[in-house]
């Protein structure tokens, strides 16, 4: 059965999957993706109190994960709101299971 709600999956080229392999190559970002995936959302200092690391160190990860496209972030005022990006999961899914 399909999964009507389920993102299609467009497949990476090489460059944007080894990208996405390399964004996920830290345990603090699997850490937040999976806090972010459990929460649905959350601003930058939820994630710093989740993983108790420095407020620097959690935006440099935000940074990759969200250059790789594995999350997205909308501005609200002076906050950043992240959640996971579900076609980029999908993406480095469908990569890996074309392996």
């Amino acid at each position: 059965m399909v999964d009507v709600g389920a993102p299609v999956a467009q497949l990476p080229d090489d460059v944007d999957l080894a990208m996405m392999a390399k964004a996920l190559a830290h345990p603090a970002r699997l850490r937040i993706l999976r806090v972010l995936d459990a929460r649905q959302a959350c601003v930058t200092g939820d994630v710093v109190v989740e993983l108790g690391l420095a407020q620097s160190t959690v935006s440099e990860h935000l940074r990759i994960l969200r250059e790789a496209g594995l999350i997205q972030g909308e501005i609200e005022g002076p906050r950043t709101r992240y959640c996971v990006n579900a076609s980029g999961l999908a993406a480095l899914k469908a990569g890996i299971a074309a392996l």
